[in-house]
């Protein structure tokens, strides 16, 4: 059902079935519309609705739009110009959503900085920019078994700890655990359609739950990894890359996260996997701990 592509990390290169995001993406808008549902008919209190704009339903259009995103860049291999700004047009119920909850902050508090108050602008810039930053900078942090799907699990998590709208994460978390584990074995990879979803669903989780700052620190490793590797492509001209001697990875140069922690050392790839996920932890915490301090 799915097409396979070759795990250029293990030995003999086995085909290993690519794009199974796309099951995340469904069983999370089927968990999130039936939220919606429950909450319609039972009055459950699961899901919170602001002048009839419901956050179930804002997420499950993201994240659809996520994935659909993703699957255009399976198929189609959009070129990166095109995929930095698609995200803009998921923006948009989460724009709506924030113009109708007047308990949404239009401020950012920055430790050592203070309040910035962006007013208006947060809606109609601030959004869009964290939509667009957000999902690109997940997307370009992978291509290891386990590093694509266990270090948003951790973002996630961090969130959710803070959120009083966390039942809504709950389906989505635990349908995304499922496929860590299989892609952790390398049994499956969640392709574009996966990176470019959880990247929508932490970003519109995180303005839906009005946890900026936290949502800030928590994805500063991805900002750092994204920003060394435009950097290099723009003044070097060169693209990261880590090299595979059969049995570990190592690189000779610092182009990226991943050949950051690799340069000049060789270590297995569950070995990088585990290192960055506890670079991610450590700054997830973080972010919760001054989010409850300030």
């Amino acid at each position: 059902m799915f097409p396979k592509v070759p795990d250029q990390h293990k030995v003999g290169q086995p085909l290993i079935p690519n794009g199974l995001g796309v099951i995340y993406v469904l069983t999370t808008t089927v968990y999130l519309f039936s939220i919606y549902f429950s909450n319609k008919v039972f009055n459950l209190g699961l899901d919170s609705s602001i002048n009839g704009v419901s956050a179930a339903l804002t997420l499950a259009v993201c994240i659809l739009f996520g994935g659909f995103m993703g699957l255009l860049d399976d198929f189609m291999d959009l070129k990166w110009r095109y995929k930095a700004f698609m995200p803009l047009i998921a923006a948009l119920p989460l724009m709506y959503y924030a113009l109708q909850n007047p308990d949404i902050r239009t401020s950012i508090y920055i430790p050592f900085v203070g309040t910035i108050h962006f007013g208006e602008a947060y809606i109609f810039i601030i959004i869009p920019v964290i939509v667009m930053i957000v999902t690109n900078t997940i997307n370009q942090l992978g291509g290891l078994n386990g590093l694509e799907t266990i270090c948003p699990a951790i973002v996630i998590i961090g969130l959710m700890a803070l959120s009083s709208s966390f039942l809504l994460m709950i389906g989505p978390l635990l349908f995304w655990l499922i496929l860590a584990y299989y892609n952790v074995k390398g049994k499956i990879f969640v392709g574009n359609s996966g990176s470019f979803a959880i990247g929508l669903t932490i970003a519109s989780f995180a303005v839906v739950s009005d946890l900026k700052l936290s949502l800030l620190i928590s994805i500063l490793p991805y900002i750092i990894n994204s920003s060394i590797i435009l950097l290099t492509i723009f003044f070097v001209r060169k693209r990261a890359k880590v090299n595979f001697d059969g049995e570990k990875l190592s690189s000779d140069h610092r182009r990226s996260l991943i050949t950051i922690v690799t340069y000049n050392r060789r270590l297995t790839e569950r070995q990088t996997v585990i290192i960055i996920s506890a670079i991610v932890l450590l700054f997830s915490v973080l972010g919760v701990l001054i989010q409850l301090l300030t």
